[in-house]
Parts: C-alpha cells; structure tokens; sequence
C-alpha cells in the first residue's frame, strides 16, 4: 500500500458513490462483460473422468455423491434425467457417475461441456436459480441505471454462441426488467474471427486433424475492438464469472460506485487542466499545477529530462500524458487466486503503472520470479474505464494499446498441449498507455468460478 496502490476511507468513499449515482443518473454508466469464454475449461477434471471412465475411485466418488445436489443446475439435470426414464438419485446410489457425467456434459442432457458460462447456472434461490448472466444483469441495475431506469450492458459472445445467448436473453429480459422496476439495454458482439491467431504444437505451427492450420481465439486482448466500438463513456469492465448470490450484491454494487465516483473525481482535475493548458496564453504555475496533479494523484512518473524542457515543451509534454484514456482498477489482496496484479513496470526509462500476467515476465529471470511472488495484491479484473476526452470525444483505444505486448499461453486442446499467441491482454498490452489508478477493494467483492468446484465455495451457497 501507498506504493501506487490507493486505499479510500470510510468517510470518502460516501462521497464517491454519490458522485457516480449523479453520473449514473445522466446515463453515462454502462458495463462491459468480456463472456465470449466456453464453459468447458471448468470442467476439465470431469471431462478427464468420463474420457477415461474412472470416476469411481473412492474418495472423488464421496465428494461427487456429496455435493452434486449443492450445485444450482441439479434441478435441472435431475428433470433432464428424468426425461430418459431415469432417476438421479438411483443412478448415484448405484455409482453410476460416468453416466451422469454424460448427462451433465453433453447435448444428451444440459449440454454444459459446450455452452457459454454465461448460460451456466450458478447460484440457488427459493424463486429458482441464475445463471451467470442473470447475477450480472442484477448487479448491473443497482448501479448503473439512469433516471428513467434505463441499464446499458454489453456482453462478448463467441460466434457459435450468438444465437442461444440472444434466444435466452430475450427469453428472461422481461421478467427481469418486471422484478427489478428498469429497462435494459443489452448488446452483445462476437470476438471477431479476424483476431484469431496461430498456435504452435511443440516447434511446429499447430495443425488440425485435416492438417489444414487451425486458428484460434485470440484472447482476451482481441476484446479492444469491441470495446472499442461501444458508443460509451464510463464504462465498468468485469468478467463473466466474477458474480455473487443477492445477498452479497449490495457491498459489490457500493464499491463500484467508489471506483467509478474516484474515475469521475479524477476526470474533473484532468479536463479542468487540460482545458487550461490548451489555451493560447497559459501561466507558468498551471503547467506545475498540472505537473504536480499528475505525480500526487496519477502516481505519474515524468521523465528525468522534464525540469530542464522549456514552459510550452512542459505544457506540451502534460497535455499529451493527461489527455489519454483513464482506469481505476480496483484490486485486492492476493490470496494466491491464479491471475495477474499490479506492478510497476519500467520500459526504457520509462516507469508506469500496468497490470502484469505471469506469462508476461522473464521466466528466467531470478529478480522477475522474486518480484511477482513477493507481490501484496492481486487483479480481479475490477475496472472502470473513462473513454472519452476533456471534450466529451471517444478516445481511439487501439492507439494507446502496446502491440508488441503479446503473449504465447499453454493451452490443451483435445488431449494435445499447445502454446497459443494472444493479442496482448485487454487490461494487460491493449491499455498499456493509459492513466491507471489502482484502489484496493474488499476480498469479498471478487468471487470468481474458475471451475466446478468454486461454485461449492461458501461465497456461491445459499445460507442455511
């Protein structure tokens, strides 16, 4: 803390939130929800019993019989058993569980091996259970609707996903609009095919079983251009998975406020010096009042040449760093969640503060490997993103993006182990030069289901 990492108090985050409900208010709030991910990968250990049918070891076993009924699709996958004449509860007292894996995995029943995660069902009410969509089109109205209760989210899909994600939306829109008293805007877009790259599979460009070159998903990184294209100005960005059951929504739901009322905090000062310093006659003590701004509040490191430059290169030098995107991410202490964190980073002489992935530092680095472990807070993907200028204009992301910050990942595709080039990541390479804040947020705030069994944790179960 204290080392470009913000933490807000009590009495200040008050104030913050009411700032972002008054921006809110006059429709300048939107979420952006990266979902264009498969469900698959979370169930990798239960793809990897039914292959090799050996689910019927003793203690997995246990724990399958034991917590299977926690889960918020078992209502539904009993219905689906029930459609064939079976019965669950048989089939798990028989241990039967490759069959009911079967049913759980493949378009046999719920099909969850290959739909979305948006369409998952993550958490049980009395009313019912919700999917991850669902949590986030919740979550979106308690912060983001304008005064006529209008909610604006945007959700990537996958290609082969866009019509189910559309069909289910239009199926549970009204209900939701009904029970929570708003209109939602709700888009979505595909992650584009043209930004699917090349793998390789050991030293050889990867191949499909035609031997024709197989493309894939570029990563998240690819997202920029959606982002892009959004016609947005304060825009909160949060993944898929990161949701939680009502009962935890309010302080979800308060700290992005925070987040969003510090953006709107630090917009004021930015534009307001940026209005000044673009003016034709400027005083010397604003281009300081500028340059101190940008090193107390940006945490912005200016270079070592800036006190010898003359009065317009400094003024030159400030408006070209200030007038850029600007991000408040909100990160928390690390747990040991798998994921990126904060650092500051040092390019060329040139320090910055930047959200970092593991793949991204030197792996044979000893002082890199020291630097990442001893690292006190952890990315949640928790960001609010303000994407206009000091005169209400759309920024053009790409341009404030590092393209040389790509990424080679390991990745299993059908049983083969490849290494797959992604674009550089949306909150890593894509927003490299912009303004970015970070401010430490609860732990309870981000929950994310990364597999089947995060959905067991206590954060996702409803309360006895």
């Amino acid at each position: 803390m204290g080392d470009g990492i913000i933490a807000i108090d009590e009495k200040e985050q008050g104030k913050l939130a009411a700032l972002h409900d008054e921006a809110a208010r006059s429709g300048r709030a939107m979420k952006f929800v990266p979902a264009s991910g498969a469900a698959s990968r979370m169930f990798t250990r239960w793809h990897s019993a039914l292959a090799k049918d050996d689910f019927a070891e003793t203690a997995r076993a246990r724990e399958f019989t034991e917590n299977l009924h926690k889960l918020a699709f078992f209502q539904d996958l009993s219905k689906a058993i029930s459609r064939h004449g079976e019965d669950i509860d048989a089939l798990l007292k028989e241990g039967r569980f490759s069959h009911i894996l079967t049913y759980i995995l493949t378009s046999k029943g719920l099909n969850y091996g290959h739909i979305p995660k948006a369409l998952l069902k993550f958490h049980n009410y009395p009313e019912g259970s919700r999917t991850a969509l669902e949590e986030h089109l919740v979550e979106t109205a308690l912060y983001t609707a304008d005064d006529k209760k209008t909610c604006r989210i945007h959700f990537t899909v996958s290609e082969e996903h866009i019509r189910e994600t559309a069909q289910f939306i239009t199926k549970i829109k009204d209900e939701y609009e009904k029970s929570l008293g708003v209109t939602f805007q709700i888009g979505f877009s595909p992650q584009h095919i043209s930004s699917h790259t090349i793998a390789l599979e050991g030293e050889s460009l990867y191949r499909d079983q035609s031997e024709r070159l197989a493309l894939r998903p570029g990563g998240h990184g690819a997202l920029l251009k959606n982002l892009n294209d959004l016609e947005g100005d304060i825009i909160f960005v949060k993944n898929i998975d990161n949701v939680v059951p009502d009962r935890l929504k309010p302080v979800t739901a308060f700290f992005k406020k925070v987040l969003g009322g510090y953006l709107l905090s630090l917009q004021e000062e930015i534009f307001g010096h940026l209005q000044t310093l673009t003016k034709g006659d400027v005083a010397d003590d604003a281009a300081f009042e500028a340059k101190i701004f940008c090193q107390n509040k940006l945490r912005m490191v200016l270079p070592s040449e800036f006190e010898a430059l003359s009065p317009p290169q400094q003024r030159k030098l400030i408006v070209n760093k200030l007038n850029r995107p600007l991000r408040v991410c909100g990160i928390v202490k690390n747990e040991g969640e798998p994921g990126g964190g904060p650092f500051w980073v040092d390019d060329g002489g040139e320090q910055s503060l930047q959200i970092i992935e593991y793949q991204q530092i030197d792996a044979k680095s000893d002082e890199q490997k020291s630097i990442w472990s001893a690292s006190t807070h952890f990315n949640p993907v928790d960001l609010v993103c303000g994407v206009r200028d000091y005169q209400s204009r759309k920024f053009d992301l790409p341009l404030f993006a590092d393209p040389s910050a790509i990424t080679l990942s390991n990745k299993d595709e059908k049983g083969r182990h490849i290494r797959v080039l992604e674009h550089p990541g949306l909150w890593n390479g894509s927003m490299s030069f912009w303004n970015t804040v970070f401010v430490e947020v609860p732990n309870i705030t981000f929950n994310p289901v990364k597999t089947i069994d995060d959905l067991l944790r206590p954060q996702h179960l409803p309360v006895k």
